[in-house]
């Protein structure tokens, strides 16, 4: 059944009927379409539009579409222009004239642009729930590692000591934002479309503000031509997505390093990796580096939608179909890749001795001994000029600055006591970084106690 057959005197060609044709895709949303359908014609029964027993006819038949469907009894094929013909014609074989009714007031322009957004909608709560338990695991290991010690890295050289805590911390904060930007694009999108009609609105006497009501959005939109051209809060999404897809790919890469035979500074579980068709020694980070490059497929989602709608004048054109397959697929691939890396992250065994080991081993705590010198009246400058003599120093005899004796010490500056081995220990230079956002238990203990508030909301 097509919707708008009526003007014209002979049929599609069948290769523009498939080229023309979004049931194959556009079937995702089948439940969003039966719903968005009956809040119509309870509108419509309401304002006297349809009688009450023509709703029930209609409310009937599309619950029995969707319970067909959903237990295989009714397949989706592909005879069909779109999800919207689907229904329409299966419920008008089902319940006859009364069907034919279903469709007052109502365009598929906005037909489509409800069912996309009411899809979007539910997507966004989901990738939502996704993200809350990532985050629950990683807040989990911040609790368990506040005084796992390791190094800190900037250019990917050690830099300074840190924990573990504060080193998932980060992330923590990166998935928070994810979580912000939802919120945000929840509630900007959550305004409803349906009685835009094709453009211009309708004739009949429709209640816009009963009809997001009944689908729990905020109220109507407020104008016509922009609701049925709007494909904003996609756009967002896909956005949105794409910047949590690249907090998983740092996070991702990070691990892949960790898990080389070089760091070992963890251990993925076997449930996570896979071995080598012809190594046998090899455990492999596979999921880590599937989500990292499926990344690239995320953002090649955002890029084709705003290069499809960048040129298009108002109000529909028949390209916004395009904001359909690679969006889904998009979705389908953020959520599989949250929930995955949640589970690889959820049983991973981190390497507490190596970490801390290779946080002594770099000159993590060069700053720390300047610092004591800046505390001891050294002007900083000179102090940082002192501190890369010692690190030649220790480079030539391949020692650690808690190695050299207090000696040598002196002998590069007399300013040095015997406390700076204190000054310089792994546990003081995290444990004196005190402040909100620094690495020490107790600056972390604040952090937790706050995500645990977050989380709890």
């Amino acid at each position: 059944m097509k919707l708008w057959g009526g003007r014209f005197t002979k049929e599609t060609n069948q290769l523009v009927h498939n080229f023309n044709a979004s049931i194959s895709f556009d079937q995702k949303f089948y439940k969003q379409d039966i719903r968005g359908s009956i809040a119509h014609v309870t509108m419509l029964a309401k304002q006297g539009i349809l009688t009450e027993d023509e709703k029930t006819q209609i409310i009937d038949g599309l619950l029995s579409i969707e319970a067909d469907v959903e237990n295989g009894t009714l397949l989706i094929d592909g005879t069909s222009e779109d999800i919207h013909s689907f229904v329409e014609a299966n419920l008008i074989e089902r319940i006859g004239d009364a069907g034919k009714k279903l469709h007052t007031g109502r365009s598929r322009n906005d037909q489509v642009a409800l069912d996309m957004k009411l899809y979007t909608r539910d997507e966004v709560k989901e990738v939502d729930a996704l993200l809350k338990k990532l985050l629950v695991v990683l807040h989990r290991i911040m609790k368990e590692n506040t005084t796992t010690f390791m190094p800190g890295f900037t250019h990917l050289q050690k830099a300074q000591p840190i924990t573990l805590s504060h080193h998932i911390g980060a992330y923590f904060e990166m998935f928070k934002r994810d979580r912000s930007r939802l919120s945000d694009i929840y509630d900007r999108m959550n305004y409803c479309p349906l009685g835009s009609g094709a453009l211009a609105g309708t004739t009949y006497p429709l209640d816009r503000e009963y009809t997001a009501t009944l689908l729990d959005f905020a109220g109507p939109t407020l104008n016509s031509m922009d609701s049925v051209s709007d494909r904003d809060y996609l756009i967002e999404f896909l956005s949105a997505m794409s910047i949590t897809m690249m907090h998983l790919s740092r996070f991702c890469e990070e691990i892949i390093l960790w898990n080389s035979n070089e760091y070992q500074f963890v251990e993925i579980d076997d449930a996570y990796s896979t071995g080598s068709s012809i190594m046998p020694q090899k455990k492999n980070p596979d999921i880590a580096e599937l989500v990292r490059g499926k990344t690239g497929r995320v953002y090649g989602a955002l890029t084709s939608l705003l290069t499809t709608m960048k040129g298009l004048p108002l109000a529909y054109n028949k390209d916004m179909q395009e904001d359909k397959e690679l969006s889904f697929d998009a979705i389908d691939t953020v959520k599989g890749c949250i929930a995955l890396f949640t589970g690889m992250i959820d049983t991973m065994k981190f390497n507490a001795p190596v970490m801390e080991a290779s946080a002594k081993n770099g000159f993590t705590n060069a700053t720390d001994a300047a610092d004591y010198l800046v505390k001891h009246g050294v002007p900083f400058r000179d102090a940082h000029g002192i501190v890369g003599q010692l690190v030649l120093f220790c480079i030539d005899k391949n020692i650690s600055l808690d190695e050299m004796t207090l000696e040598e010490y002196k002998a590069i500056s007399p300013v040095f006591e015997d406390n700076i081995y204190e000054a310089i220990s792994l546990e003081t230079c995290v444990e004196k970084r005190l402040t909100i956002g620094a690495p020490s238990e107790t600056a972390m203990n604040q952090v937790i106690e706050l995500n645990e508030a977050y989380l709890n909301q």
